[in-house]
C-alpha cells in the first residue's frame, strides 16, 4: 500500500530536474504522498516552499562548488546540513515510509539513517531507495584525477555504505545496475533499471526558424551541461576541423556549466566567433526553437570511466525531436541511440568532423535516422517503460500492510 515518500536531491532544483520530477509525479499518480527536498534554483524554482501539482517541495540555499574537490566537500556539507534540518521538520508531522536518495553526492545515506531512527521511535520502518544518477568514483576519475588515489577509494567506501543502507537500488541503465550488483553487492531482486526518458510533451516540434542558422544552410545544435567531462571542447575542436571542409553550417550551444567560459574562449581562439552561438542556459521554448530548426545533434562526450557507462540526456532529447546525431563510440551511447547516430572513434575529433560532414551531405539518411530515434523514445525507451520499473522497485518497499496509515507526530 502506498505511503509517504520523501525524495532527496542535491544536484538540481525540482521540478527543473526532469528525472526526479517524472519520478515524483509517477509516485503521486499511484497514491504516494510525495515531498521533495532540493536546493533553490537560480533563475527558476526560487521559492523556499512550494506545492506543485500536489507535490510539496522544500528548497534550501546552496552555493555551487568551484575549484577542486575541496569546493565540493564544502557544498556537500552545506547540503547535508539543510537536508537533515528540513527532513526533521517534515517528520514533525509524520515519519516517512520511504526516503528516496538521488546522488550525487553519495552522502545522503546519512540523512536516511537519521530518518530511520525517527521512524523507529514511532513504530515505522523507514525504507530507503537509492536512485543512482551517477557513478561518483568514476566521476572523480573523469573530472579531477585519472588515477585511483586515496580520495577515489574514499568515494568507493561512501558509495558502498549507500548501497548497504538502501533496501532497493534503481539505476539509470544496465551498466550502472551491474555496478550495484557487483561492487555494491546488491541482490539482483533489489536492483532495478529505471532509464531516464524525455517527456515527449516537452519536446514538440515548432515551426523552424532558418534565421537561427545565421544565413547558412545547416544548423547544428549541442544541448546540455558544459562540465569538464562533457566534451564540449571536443565539439569545438571538431567544428574547427569542419570549418576547413565547408562553410554551409552554423552551430548553437545551448546550456551552461563549469566549462562554459573555457569553451567560449576556445571557440574564439579557433576563429569560430561567426560560426557558433552560445545561448547559455536555455528554457523549454528556446530549446524547441533550436531543435526544431537543427538538422543534426552534437553528442561529443569523450571516452572516460564515467561517460562510457552513462546514459546521456542529450542523446535521448535529440531523438525525442527526431534529430540524427554524431557521437563518440561509447557503450551506453550505442545502447541509447542505436541507428539514430553515427559513431566516431572515441575522442577522435577529425573523424567526428568527417561524420558530421557526411551527414550534412545526406538529407535522406538524416531523415531516416531521425525517425528511428523518435520511434525509440516513444517505444522501447519511453518513460512509460521506466514507470513500470519504478513502480516495481517501490513494490519491494511498500509500507507494511498491517500499518496502512502513518501515525501523526505531535511531540517533536
Amino acid at each position: 500500500m502506498p505511503g509517504r515518500a520523501l525524495i532527496l536531491v542535491e544536484n538540481l532544483s525540482v521540478p527543473f530536474d526532469r528525472r526526479v520530477w517524472q519520478e515524483a509525479t509517477t509516485l503521486r499518480d499511484h497514491g504516494w504522498d510525495v515531498e521533495v527536498i532540493c536546493p533553490l534554483g537560480t533563475e527558476r524554482d526560487t521559492e523556499r516552499e512550494a506545492v506543485v501539482d500536489g507535490v510539496a517541495i522544500h528548497r534550501y540555499p546552496l552555493t555551487a562548488a568551484s575549484g577542486g574537490p575541496q569546493g565540493y566537500l564544502k557544498e556537500y556539507a552545506s547540503a547535508l546540513y539543510h537536508s537533515i534540518r528540513l527532513a526533521r521538520a517534515i517528520t514533525r508531522r509524520a515519519p516517512v515510509d520511504v526516503v528516496h536518495l538521488c546522488n550525487p553526492p553519495d552522502l545522503l545515506f546519512l540523512v536516511a539513517l537519521v530518518l530511520r531512527v525517527i521512524g523507529r521511535r514511532h513504530g515505522v520502518r523507514t525504507r530507503v531507495v537509492f536512485d543512482q544518477h551517477d557513478l561518483v568514483p568514476e566521476l572523480y576519475l573523469s573530472r579531477f584525477r585519472p588515477k585511483r588515489d586515496a580520495l577515489y577509494w574514499g568515494l568507493r567506501v561512501v558509495e558502498f555504505l549507500t548501497y548497504r543502507t538502501a533496501d532497493t537500488v534503481i539505476s539509470t541503465n544496465e551498466s550502472y545496475r551491474a555496478k550495484a550488483v557487483g561492487r555494491g553487492r546488491v541482490r539482483g531482486s533489489r536492483a532495478f533499471t529505471v532509464r531516464s526518458a524525455p517527456a515527449l510533451d516537452r519536446f514538440k516540434q515548432v515551426p523552424p526558424e532558418p534565421e537561427l542558422a545565421k544565413g547558412r544552410e545547416h544548423l547544428l545544435v549541442y544541448l546540455g551541461v558544459m562540465g569538464p567531462q562533457d566534451g564540449v571542447d571536443y565539439a569545438v575542436r571538431a567544428l574547427s576541423q569542419l570549418a576547413e571542409r565547408r562553410d554551409d553550417w552554423h552551430a548553437a550551444f545551448l546550456g551552461g556549466g563549469d566549462a562554459y567560459d573555457d569553451v567560449v574562449d576556445l571557440a574564439h581562439r579557433l576563429g569560430l566567433d561567426d560560426r557558433v552561438t552560445f545561448t547559455g542556459m536555455a528554457d523549454t521554448p528556446l530549446v524547441r526553437r533550436y531543435l526544431s530548426t537543427a538538422c543534426l545533434g552534437i553528442a561529443p562526450d569523450p571516452l572516460n570511466p564515467l561517460n562510457d557507462v552513462s546514459t546521456m540526456n542529450k542523446i535521448m532529447e535529440y531523438m525525442a525531436m527526431g534529430l540524427p546525431m554524431v557521437s563518440f563510440d561509447l557503450t551506453e551511447s550505442r545502447v541509447s541511440a542505436g541507428d539514430a547516430a553515427l559513431f566516431a572513434r572515441p575522442n577522435d575529433v577529425d573523424e567526428y568532423a568527417a561524420l558530421v560532414s557526411e551527414l550534412l551531405d545526406d538529407p535522406v539518411r538524416r531523415k531516416q535516422m531521425g525517425e528511428v530515434g523518435r520511434e525509440r523514445v516513444a517505444g522501447a525507451l519511453s518513460w512509460t517503460r521506466s514507470e513500470e520499473s519504478l513502480l516495481a522497485a517501490y513494490a519491494t518497499v511498500d509500507p507494511d500492510p498491517a500499518c496502512p496509515t502513518t501515525p501523526a507526530v505531535t511531540d517533536r
